[in-house]
């Protein structure tokens, strides 16, 4: 079966379905810690369909198949599908009406129809959509098992990459002292208990890192945390004894992985256990006691990873500058080659990648580098691959003008990074010089915003689209996300997008955002431009009063993080105003001023070009 056909495993899956009595299953693009990012063993969806884009639903019938996905993804989907027996839904709105609508037009004869996932990777807040809205269907979940176990044959096993510390001088915060603060979080809240399923709240509170899930220095496991003891459940060789040992000292014992649906099971008569729905699957939920008190909470660790302290703030700042150094000398050698050189967009990524990896503290990227040409770029989370790429230019000559869209990050021991730039390849006609002008008048307009403390993040999504929407345009993805230390590079709570504002997104000092407005016509041309942002109080304009005054309350400003300089070629100078211009030319002069110790030869020489103001 490993080297089956997508229509031989859908195949191979009826048959099952069949067997099993069920008349539809359900694989979402999830893990048992609901990643993002998902270890091989996990990469169900896309060994099942042939999709490989992050975010997507297969539900498969006995006679049809549907992917579900949003814009981000259509024009991939549509294909990588292709072929497959397997139909592109396009979610333009909710999911779970969407998935009901498409199982309701099945038109099942069954009394009950049973519609079949892993409950051990489906979410406990979808879980509750999905069987409220299928009850109103005669549709039932069955989640007791995995659907697609039995037929994927040579399944990759779980990762068994050994875990480290992360120490001083980047993990400022000791170990115990976070996980005191956890449990006085656990007892404002009247638990006694916390279980911890996600990832990077795992190996945030314990300061530790691993290399199980690419682009993320995360490792598979789970912990149990109470008011005077933990448990680390994870596989066993995993920690070394050295490692162990110092885990032990914090009072956190180390348990094998498959042990952590016991020791739920195992919880006492009178635990007050909390949770976090959206941050556990159904299955975890599953197997706590009826016995047990359940709280659900956003988890305390989601909250207090999102605020980067001082020293955080400080060490990220550097590795800022390591990425913007690493960019220079990059650039400087990206432009000497255009015309004169074979470059590719895998060519991008190879060389780019290779000036991160001398940069002290590198570890990793911070997720697969997009090197998007002219209509590849229009595709936001385009990759090129060895089959498929565009090439920029030959010793002969460039291959066409255009535009190189380019969103890349790396992993630091001080910090993440994740920067998108567009660079003009030849000459910019005036509808690329326009199209770039408006999307950077938006990734101005929010970088120089002030915001009371507490403002929920969804609130500012609009501050970007202004300048786009002034113009009848608009884009389908987020503003901006937030960004872990030394973790994963799309972190909660906060989401400056069109999401449904709750109470966790309220943005507070040290928390790091992404601003990333984009435009991007179909078959043409791709246009992002991001900066990575943190949260920092700012005095008020109003005379005679202070932050915190009662009357206007705290503000906050963003402070712009990245280094590298925006590509000047690219704008009609004729659409930004003085107050834009100033703003550019001031942050120029600050990329200057930080990158230039760091750089020498080409890469200064570049820097300097790159940097004159406008």
């Amino acid at each position: 079966m490993t080297s089956s056909t997508i229509p031989q495993r859908l195949s191979a899956l009826r048959q099952h379905m069949s067997q099993q009595g069920w008349h539809a299953c359900l694989v979402p693009s999830s893990d048992p810690h609901l990643s993002e990012y998902l270890p091989d063993r996990w990469q169900t969806r896309e060994w099942l369909s042939g999709f490989t884009g992050s975010s997507g639903t297969l539900i498969v019938g006995e006679q049809q198949a549907a992917l579900f996905t949003d814009s981000r993804y259509w024009e991939q989907a549509e294909a990588e599908l292709a072929g497959s027996g397997i139909a592109l839904f396009k979610l333009e709105g909710a999911a779970v009406p969407a998935y009901v609508s498409w199982l309701k037009a099945l038109n099942v004869t069954a009394p009950q129809a049973q519609l079949a996932v892993d409950g051990a990777v489906l979410g406990l807040a979808l879980t509750q959509s999905l069987n409220e809205a299928l009850a109103r269907e005669n549709w039932m979940l069955v989640t007791s098992t995995d659907p697609v176990e039995a037929i994927w044959v040579n399944r990759p096993a779980p990762p068994l990459v050994p875990v480290f510390e992360h120490t001083l001088p980047h993990a400022s915060t000791p170990r115990a002292n976070k996980l005191a603060a956890l449990r006085q979080a656990l007892v404002a809240k009247d638990a006694t208990h916390h279980w911890i399923a996600t990832l990077d709240d795992l190996a945030w509170v314990l300061n530790l890192r691993g290399a199980d899930v690419d682009y993320n220095p995360v490792f598979v496991g789970h912990a149990l945390v109470s008011l005077d003891s933990a448990t680390l459940f994870v596989a066993e060789g995993k920690v070394s004894a050295d490692i162990q040992a110092r885990l032990a000292q914090d009072g956190v014992q180390c348990q094998p992985y498959d042990q952590a649906l016991a020791a739920l099971r195992a919880l006492p008569p009178n635990a007050r256990l909390l949770i976090d729905p959206k941050r556990i699957t159904w299955g975890l939920r599953e197997a706590v006691p009826a016995s047990v008190t359940v709280i659900e909470s956003i988890n305390p660790t989601t909250l207090a990873k999102s605020r980067k302290t001082d020293a955080e703030a400080t060490f990220v700042r550097e590795a800022m500058e390591r990425d913007g150094a690493a960019m220079c000398a990059f650039y400087a050698w990206f432009e000497s080659a255009l015309g004169s050189a074979h470059v590719s967009e895998l060519t991008v990524d190879e060389r780019l990648t290779a000036e991160r990896a001398k940069q002290p503290g590198f570890v990793s990227l911070s997720f697969p580098t997009i090197a998007g040409f002219n209509a590849n770029g229009a595709l936001p989370h385009y990759r090129a691959t060895p089959d498929s790429f565009a090439v920029l230019s030959t010793p002969q000559g460039l291959t066409a003008p255009g535009l190189l869209l380019i969103d890349s990050g790396a992993q630091y021991l001080g910090g993440t990074t994740d920067i998108t730039r567009v660079w003009a390849i030849g000459t910019p006609t005036k509808a690329q010089q326009r199209d770039f002008t408006l999307v950077l008048k938006g990734t101005m307009a929010l970088s120089r915003a002030r915001y009371p403390r507490g403002t929920l993040s969804p609130m500012l999504d609009a501050i970007a689209r202004g300048p786009l929407w002034a113009e009848g345009i608009d884009f389908g993805h987020g503003t901006g996300h937030g960004v872990g230390y030394f973790l994963n590079v799309h972190e909660g709570p906060q989401s400056i997008s069109k999401a449904v504002p709750e109470a966790t997104m309220a943005m507070h000092p040290g928390m790091i955002t992404s601003i990333e407005p984009g435009l991007y016509r179909p078959k043409q041309w791709g246009i992002r431009i991001e900066n990575l942002v943190i949260n920092v109080p700012v005095a008020p304009s109003v005379p005679n009063t202070a932050p915190g005054d009662p009357e206007h309350g705290e503000y906050l400003a963003f402070e712009t993080l990245s280094l590298c300089p925006i590509d000047t070629r690219c704008i009609d100078l004729s659409l930004l105003r003085a107050d834009e211009i100033d703003w550019l030319n001031g942050y120029h002069a600050q990329v200057l001023k930080r990158l230039k110790p760091l750089v020498s030869g080409a890469a200064l020489d570049w820097l300097e070009k790159r940097t004159q103001p406008v």
